[in-house]
Protein backbone atom coordinates (compact mmCIF):
# COMPACT_ATOMS: atom_id res chain seq x y z
CA UNK A 1 0.00 0.00 0.00
CA UNK A 2 1.16 3.38 -0.88
CA UNK A 3 2.27 6.04 2.11
CA UNK A 4 -0.36 7.90 3.80
CA UNK A 5 -0.40 11.87 2.94
CA UNK A 6 -1.32 12.64 6.73
CA UNK A 7 -2.05 16.62 7.90
CA UNK A 8 -1.18 17.47 11.96
CA UNK A 9 -2.87 19.39 13.73
CA UNK A 10 -2.15 20.68 17.21
CA UNK A 11 -4.78 23.11 18.82
CA UNK A 12 -3.35 25.83 21.49
CA UNK A 13 -5.26 28.30 23.94
CA UNK A 14 -4.85 31.31 24.10
CA UNK A 15 -1.47 31.43 26.47
CA UNK A 16 -3.69 33.58 29.07
CA UNK A 17 -5.68 30.30 29.13
CA UNK A 18 -3.35 28.01 28.95
CA UNK A 19 -2.48 25.00 31.84
CA UNK A 20 -4.87 26.97 34.16
CA UNK A 21 -5.32 24.04 36.58
CA UNK A 22 -1.75 24.26 37.09
CA UNK A 23 -2.11 27.74 38.77
CA UNK A 24 -1.58 27.01 42.20
CA UNK A 25 1.98 24.59 41.21
CA UNK A 26 3.15 26.76 38.23
CA UNK A 27 3.29 30.88 37.71
CA UNK A 28 2.11 32.53 34.45
CA UNK A 29 5.18 32.70 33.08
CA UNK A 30 6.33 28.87 33.72
CA UNK A 31 2.98 27.61 32.42
CA UNK A 32 4.06 29.43 29.22
CA UNK A 33 7.35 27.86 29.28
CA UNK A 34 5.75 24.65 29.57
CA UNK A 35 3.41 25.23 26.91
CA UNK A 36 6.65 26.49 24.23
CA UNK A 37 8.30 23.23 25.75
CA UNK A 38 5.73 20.71 25.06
CA UNK A 39 4.34 22.29 21.65
CA UNK A 40 7.97 22.25 20.70
CA UNK A 41 8.33 18.19 21.24
CA UNK A 42 4.87 17.60 19.87
CA UNK A 43 6.36 19.20 16.51
CA UNK A 44 9.62 17.59 16.87
CA UNK A 45 7.87 14.55 16.83
CA UNK A 46 6.00 14.74 13.96
CA UNK A 47 8.74 16.14 11.82
CA UNK A 48 10.86 12.66 12.11
CA UNK A 49 7.68 10.63 10.57
CA UNK A 50 7.90 11.01 6.66
CA UNK A 51 3.89 10.34 6.21
CA UNK A 52 3.16 13.49 7.50
CA UNK A 53 3.32 16.28 5.52
CA UNK A 54 2.39 19.18 6.94
CA UNK A 55 1.79 20.14 10.34
CA UNK A 56 -0.43 22.94 11.78
CA UNK A 57 -0.76 24.84 14.84
CA UNK A 58 -4.37 25.93 15.63
CA UNK A 59 -4.09 28.66 17.89
CA UNK A 60 -5.22 32.67 17.57
CA UNK A 61 -2.09 33.37 20.10
CA UNK A 62 0.01 35.72 18.43
CA UNK A 63 3.09 34.32 20.98
CA UNK A 64 2.43 30.64 19.93
CA UNK A 65 2.20 31.46 15.97
CA UNK A 66 5.25 32.90 16.27
CA UNK A 67 6.57 29.58 18.39
CA UNK A 68 5.08 27.81 15.47
CA UNK A 69 7.09 29.51 12.38
CA UNK A 70 10.87 28.53 14.96
CA UNK A 71 9.67 25.34 15.32
CA UNK A 72 9.01 24.65 11.70
CA UNK A 73 5.30 24.47 11.53
CA UNK A 74 2.74 26.25 9.71
CA UNK A 75 0.12 28.44 11.65
CA UNK A 76 -3.61 28.26 11.85
CA UNK A 77 -5.36 31.74 13.30
CA UNK A 78 -8.76 30.30 13.88
CA UNK A 79 -12.10 32.66 14.49
CA UNK A 80 -14.23 30.44 15.66
CA UNK A 81 -14.13 30.18 19.69
CA UNK A 82 -13.89 26.77 21.28
CA UNK A 83 -11.79 23.37 20.93
CA UNK A 84 -13.78 21.50 18.57
CA UNK A 85 -14.87 24.61 16.55
CA UNK A 86 -11.39 25.29 15.91
CA UNK A 87 -10.76 22.16 14.91
CA UNK A 88 -13.74 21.93 12.29
CA UNK A 89 -12.27 25.54 10.74
CA UNK A 90 -8.73 24.13 10.39
CA UNK A 91 -10.00 20.84 8.69
CA UNK A 92 -12.06 22.51 6.09
CA UNK A 93 -8.26 23.82 4.45
CA UNK A 94 -7.01 20.26 4.13
CA UNK A 95 -10.05 18.16 3.34
CA UNK A 96 -7.82 16.29 0.83
CA UNK A 97 -5.53 15.15 2.83
CA UNK A 98 -5.44 11.17 3.39
CA UNK A 99 -6.09 11.68 6.76
CA UNK A 100 -5.73 14.09 10.01
CA UNK A 101 -4.44 13.55 13.10
CA UNK A 102 -5.57 15.94 15.79
CA UNK A 103 -3.08 15.98 18.63
CA UNK A 104 -2.79 17.42 22.23
CA UNK A 105 -0.14 20.19 22.51
CA UNK A 106 1.22 18.93 25.86
CA UNK A 107 2.32 15.51 24.91
CA UNK A 108 5.11 15.79 26.65
CA UNK A 109 6.35 11.92 26.68
CA UNK A 110 5.30 11.54 22.81
CA UNK A 111 7.69 10.08 20.37
CA UNK A 112 8.01 9.43 16.38
CA UNK A 113 7.22 5.84 17.44
CA UNK A 114 3.96 6.25 18.81
CA UNK A 115 3.06 8.65 16.12
CA UNK A 116 3.82 6.15 13.63
CA UNK A 117 2.01 3.13 15.32
CA UNK A 118 -1.05 5.70 15.40
CA UNK A 119 -1.06 6.15 11.39
CA UNK A 120 0.30 2.15 10.97
CA UNK A 121 -3.40 1.60 12.46
CA UNK A 122 -5.27 3.80 10.62
CA UNK A 123 -3.37 2.48 7.82
CA UNK A 124 -4.10 -1.11 8.25
CA UNK A 125 -8.06 -0.53 8.24
CA UNK A 126 -9.14 -0.63 4.46
CA UNK A 127 -12.56 1.56 5.26
CA UNK A 128 -12.83 4.63 7.06
CA UNK A 129 -11.30 4.93 10.52
CA UNK A 130 -10.80 6.63 13.53
CA UNK A 131 -7.89 6.16 15.71
CA UNK A 132 -8.73 7.03 19.00
CA UNK A 133 -5.55 7.51 21.97
CA UNK A 134 -6.97 8.23 25.36
CA UNK A 135 -5.28 9.91 28.54
CA UNK A 136 -3.98 8.14 31.18
CA UNK A 137 -7.67 8.28 32.83
CA UNK A 138 -9.12 6.68 29.92
CA UNK A 139 -11.81 9.48 29.32
CA UNK A 140 -10.29 12.24 27.33
CA UNK A 141 -8.63 12.25 24.02
CA UNK A 142 -5.16 12.70 23.32
CA UNK A 143 -4.58 11.69 19.87
CA UNK A 144 -7.34 11.51 17.16
CA UNK A 145 -6.48 9.97 13.91
CA UNK A 146 -9.21 10.46 10.90
CA UNK A 147 -9.43 8.80 7.59
CA UNK A 148 -10.33 10.29 5.79
CA UNK A 149 -10.40 14.03 7.46
CA UNK A 150 -14.35 14.15 7.74
CA UNK A 151 -14.46 11.08 9.12
CA UNK A 152 -16.43 11.97 11.84
CA UNK A 153 -17.27 15.51 13.93
CA UNK A 154 -14.79 16.80 16.49
CA UNK A 155 -16.02 16.11 20.23
CA UNK A 156 -13.43 17.01 22.15
CA UNK A 157 -13.71 17.49 26.22
CA UNK A 158 -14.63 15.03 28.85
CA UNK A 159 -15.25 12.03 28.28
CA UNK A 160 -14.23 12.16 24.83
CA UNK A 161 -12.80 9.13 23.99
CA UNK A 162 -15.83 6.92 24.08
CA UNK A 163 -18.05 9.61 22.08
CA UNK A 164 -15.63 9.54 19.63
CA UNK A 165 -15.76 5.85 19.08
CA UNK A 166 -19.68 6.55 18.74
CA UNK A 167 -19.28 8.81 16.69
CA UNK A 168 -17.04 6.72 14.58
CA UNK A 169 -20.02 4.14 14.68
CA UNK A 170 -23.03 5.77 13.68
CA UNK A 171 -20.72 7.64 10.97
CA UNK A 172 -19.48 4.02 9.16
CA UNK A 173 -15.92 4.36 10.50
CA UNK A 174 -13.92 1.49 12.33
CA UNK A 175 -13.07 2.70 15.74
CA UNK A 176 -9.07 1.61 16.32
CA UNK A 177 -7.74 2.34 20.10
CA UNK A 178 -4.09 2.48 20.57
CA UNK A 179 -3.35 3.00 24.18
CA UNK A 180 0.55 3.83 25.36
CA UNK A 181 1.50 5.31 28.00
CA UNK A 182 3.70 8.27 26.55
CA UNK A 183 0.83 9.43 24.22
CA UNK A 184 -1.65 9.03 27.45
CA UNK A 185 0.31 11.48 29.29
CA UNK A 186 -0.63 14.94 29.42
CA UNK A 187 -0.41 18.06 31.78
CA UNK A 188 -3.68 19.18 32.36
CA UNK A 189 -2.83 18.82 36.36
CA UNK A 190 -0.51 18.58 39.07
CA UNK A 191 -1.28 14.50 39.54
CA UNK A 192 0.25 14.71 35.49
CA UNK A 193 3.32 17.15 36.28
CA UNK A 194 4.38 14.49 39.05
CA UNK A 195 3.75 11.12 36.84
CA UNK A 196 6.64 13.27 34.37
CA UNK A 197 8.45 14.13 36.55
CA UNK A 198 8.75 10.93 38.09
CA UNK A 199 9.53 8.86 34.62
CA UNK A 200 10.47 11.27 31.99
Amino acid sequence: MSRLKIVALIPVKPLPHSKSRLSRTLTPESRAQLVHDSLRHVVYALRAVPEIQRTVVVSRDAQVAEWAEWFGAAHFCESRRGLNAALEEARAQFSLADGLLVLASDLVALSSVDVRELIRRGHEVPSRCVVIAPDRRGRGTNALLLKPPNAIPFAFGEGSARRHERLALAHGAVPVWYRSDSVALDLDCTDDLEVYWAQW
